[in-house]
């Protein structure tokens, strides 16, 4: 199976079981009912991941996908906000409804991480994917290697800012909060991520 398949199979069963979790609970959910949602053997669910739980990773990384695929290729001349508000246009206008509905459920599995530990695991090994990454964006942006002390810490405060503003925003809209509240959540964005590193990562640079 290729890697693509692969990532699409997964998400395929992360899907499922995302929506069989909020539907009835983790406890009540079990390996076969997700096999069963999704057409496949049990046995095939297991060759995929290594608890029922960890199904819904790949739906709870999606949770931070679009910001991550915003800052890789965020080009020099722009600033964060900049970046973050152009992409948030093109999103808007370009989505899937697929990719929107994944984005609900990625809400969801966060919210439900609040009293499921296996949940709330899988919410920050995305967490620290996305430190891991932000680390060499950030090194890229300021010409340091990512190794180097100052980048890890403007990383990890960072990656802080992007989840607690995500747990924010989605507990808010589950709670029925109007979206149209959060109209400038890329800007919030932003505002976050250079907060949290003091400045030093927003503004647009000249040798990169």
């Amino acid at each position: 199976m290729s890697e693509q398949r692969r990532h699409r199979l997964r998400l395929e069963i992360s899907r499922e079981a995302s929506r069989l979790f909020w539907e009835q609970g983790v406890d009540a959910t079990s390996g076969d009912q997700i096999a069963e949602a999704v057409g496949l053997s049990t046995r095939t669910i297991w060759r995929h991941f290594r608890s029922k739980e960890s199904c819904a990773e790949p739906i709870v990384t999606q949770g931070v996908e679009w910001e991550m695929s915003t800052l890789r290729d965020w080009p020099a001349h722009l600033s964060l906000e900049e970046r973050f508000s152009t992409e948030a246009l093109r999103f808007r206008r370009e989505a899937s409804p697929v990719e929107l509905a994944d984005n609900g459920l990625a809400i969801r599995m966060i919210r439900l991480g609040d009293t499921e530990p296996a949940l709330r695991t899988a919410w920050l090994m995305a967490c620290d994917q996305v430190e891991r990454e932000m680390a060499g964006i950030i090194a890229k942006r300021l010409g340091r290697p990512a190794t180097d002390l100052q980048v890890r810490l403007h990383a990890a405060a960072a990656s802080a800012a992007i989840r607690v503003l995500n747990e924010e925003i989605g507990a808010a809209l589950l709670d029925g909060a109007d979206p149209a509240q959060f109209a400038d959540a890329p800007e919030r964005l932003a505002r976050a991520v250079r907060e949290a590193t003091g400045g030093t990562v927003g503004d647009p640079v000249t040798d990169l």
